[in-house]
């Protein structure tokens, strides 16, 4: 089985405060009033030009907030219409950079990772690397690629034992994940994450930062752009045509809780700079968590792009 485990949030600087509700956001909440809709849609007015909006899904709230007019609202709206009455419990954590748009949902709340704790691990090998200042071995390239491409679970045993326990707490510190929590007795995908955190790790992947350095981000999302075909789901569902998708999905199976469905992916090129996290737990098929992920991809990539 795929992810056996045998085998804070992102502080965008550049994140504005939200202006007064203009026409268009007022239009929008009474179509949802008249609709009847279960949900709650309120936004809030700020200095700086952006826009805060909340709309509540599954007793959680859905926060987005954009310096472009209407996105927030939009955002917010959508993607709570997606997780109302989805099974079991999901988070999401998104940011696009050419909006300045953020969105969260559940962002702090712990999940077990399955194997998008991959890309933690192949960060902790890229840091010591760098620290020793000598390129990978040709055994750390073939195993890192069978780790994120093929989602191979023994790869991965093989380099969590090598980094060590010391290896991968020293690049979640330098790292600022500090809500995630390494799998004891190597079951690493045991590991406990939070959307927040993997959202983190995205941005450190695709921007300069002096945690990892250019080499080492553009391996990691080298390998991340080469995932085989039949794991290509998850949040690139919607995603831009023309954009570089940069991904690692994570399916695991439990006695209790049903099955853990995460996935995280960077998208990136031809103007496009985005990163999402969608996790969640206690779905009863893994087809249900494809469907939870997929829904609220779609509802982000498709209120980017104005045909949500």
């Amino acid at each position: 089985m795929e992810n056996s485990p045998i085998s804070p949030r992102p502080g965008f600087g550049w994140l504005p405060a939200p202006p007064a509700l203009g026409p268009r956001p007022r239009r929008v909440l009474a179509a949802i009033a008249a609709a009847g809709s279960a949900l709650t849609v309120l936004a809030t007015a700020a200095p700086a030009g952006a826009t805060t909006a909340r709309a509540s899904a599954g007793g959680a709230e859905v926060v987005c907030s954009s310096r472009q007019p209407g996105l927030a609202l939009r955002l917010s709206r959508d993607l709570a219409l997606r997780l109302h009455g989805r099974p079991g419990t999901s988070a999401v954590a998104f940011y696009d950079r050419p909006t300045a748009t953020s969105c969260s949902y559940n962002a702090g709340a712990a999940f077990d990772s399955a194997s998008v704790v991959k890309v933690t691990v192949l960060g902790a090998l890229l840091r010591q690397a760098m620290e020793r200042r000598y390129p990978l071995t040709a055994e750390e390239v073939r195993l890192t690629t069978a780790m994120i491409t093929e989602s191979d679970n023994a790869s991965t045993s093989e380099l969590w034992r090598r980094i060590g326990p010391d290896g991968i707490r020293h690049f979640l510190e330098l790292a600022g994940l500090r809500h995630t929590v390494p799998g004891a007795d190597g079951h690493w995908g045991l590991t406990r994450i939070t959307a927040d955190d993997q959202l983190r790790l995205l941005s450190l992947l695709t921007s300069e930062n002096p945690v990892l350095d250019r080499p080492a981000r553009a391996y990691a999302l080298g390998l991340m752009r080469r995932v085989v075909p039949e794991q290509r789901w998850g949040v690139p569902a919607g995603a831009p045509g023309t954009a570089a998708v940069q991904l690692k999905n994570g399916w695991l199976p439990r006695s209790t809780g049903g099955w853990r469905v995460h996935s995280i992916g960077a998208f990136t090129g031809d103007g496009h700079d985005r990163g999402m996290v969608v996790l969640s737990q206690g779905n009863p098929t893994m087809d249900d968590g494809i469907a939870t992920v997929e829904g609220a991809a779609r509802a982000l990539h498709d209120g980017l792009s104005g045909s949500g």
